[in-house]
């Protein structure tokens, strides 16, 4: 199993940027395999990538996610180009269609109907980085628009057809559509235990493509911190798992809400979630039990954590994608030096 980095949150708006580019750039010397930029309504995922480029020599750079409702399939097409191209072809392109509160009221774009868009949007996407007229007659994108001026244009940049494209979905249709048309997996909500509940989709989704699993690269996003005081790790992490039971998303369409439910927590989700609606944060905090927790992330004592390891290993994660831990770069480098040597030794 290798290591991944994650960059930026919902929230990050650049503060400490340059500290970030140290731990990157420390995450490049220790072989880590790739970073990935958040999106949402923070700094975008682009731009963190184009500088890192710059100032790093192996480590693959991710964009997790680009949001496709911000972006037409060309655009992105050409900012996948011109990222690989930049970073001698290190550039890994993830795409999500995020959630009707970020769609809809951010920009301005309609959600319905995000499956069919996502396999429109793929399909287009290939189309231009293998180089072909951009030309797509579909429900959703209409290559050259109907009706107008425009004729089918070919992208001046070479090539790359053969560029990764990553998909972070959850719901079980979308999950098959990973399986069917990427090349890998952005995964969040992931219990080890309950591994079948996500990969599953995935796997039949590979197969009706003529594919298997082994062929989709599974990228599980993980919390990992080591401690002997537990019971501060489990304090910590409980006001985000409630935040995302609760708030990402609405109160009809939450993702990640979703798969913890089909991985066995469907009582703790809704009730965290109605807690959080309400407007008892504090309450909502205070339901997500030690268990979930414990089975969702990897934290706990140093024999805990290497169990958990163990756990996403055997579940079928090729890569598991950590958060910098610490309050200075020092930190974060040697948090993630510590993570590196406990995957490394459970995982050789």
């Amino acid at each position: 199993m290798k290591v991944s980095i994650s960059i930026g949150s919902a929230y990050y708006n650049g503060d400490n940027w340059h500290e970030l580019v140290q731990f990157v750039q420390a995450a490049d010397r220790l072989g880590v395999h790739s970073a990935w930029s958040a999106e949402a309504w923070g700094m975008e995922a682009v731009s963190p990538l184009g500088y890192l480029a710059a100032v790093t020599k192996e480590i693959q750079l991710g964009a997790g996610i680009m949001q496709i409702s911000s972006r037409t399939p060309a655009m992105t097409a050409m900012t996948a180009l011109s990222l690989a191209r930049l970073s001698n072809d290190r550039f890994l392109l993830g795409l999500g269609a995020s959630g009707p509160q970020v769609v809809e009221g951010l920009h301005g774009a309609e959600f319905r109907k995000p499956l069919g868009r996502m396999r429109e949007y793929v399909s287009v996407v290939r189309l231009a980085l293998a180089g072909r007229h951009v030309e797509f007659e579909g429900e959703h994108f209409k290559l050259p628009r109907t009706g107008g001026e425009g004729k089918a244009i070919r992208l001046s940049m070479p090539p790359n057809p053969n560029l990764p494209i990553y998909l972070a979905t959850l719901g079980e249709k979308s999950l098959e559509l990973t399986g069917e048309v990427a090349d890998g997996w952005l995964g969040t909500s992931f219990i080890p235990e309950r591994a079948e509940a996500l990969l599953d989709p995935i796997r039949r989704g590979a197969e009706r493509a003529g594919r298997s699993l082994d062929d989709i690269s599974v990228h599980i996003n993980g919390v990992l911190s080591v401690s002997e005081n537990v019971e501060q790790l489990l304090d910590r992490a409980r006001p985000q798992m409630a935040f995302t039971l609760g708030a990402m998303g609405s109160a009809k369409t939450n993702f990640y809400n979703a798969a913890y439910a089909r991985a066995g927590f469907a009582d703790v989700a809704k009730e965290v979630q109605d807690l959080w609606i309400s407007g008892d944060k504090e309450a909502a905090i205070a339901a997500v039990p030690d268990e979930m927790l414990l089975k969702a992330l990897l934290i706990g004592t140093e024999d805990m954590v290497r169990e958990r390891i163990r756990a996403y290993s055997k579940a079928g994660v090729d890569v598991l994608r950590l958060s910098p831990v610490g309050d200075s770069a020092k930190e974060q480098i040697e948090n993630l030096e510590h993570s590196l040597d406990l995957i490394q030794s459970e995982c050789a």
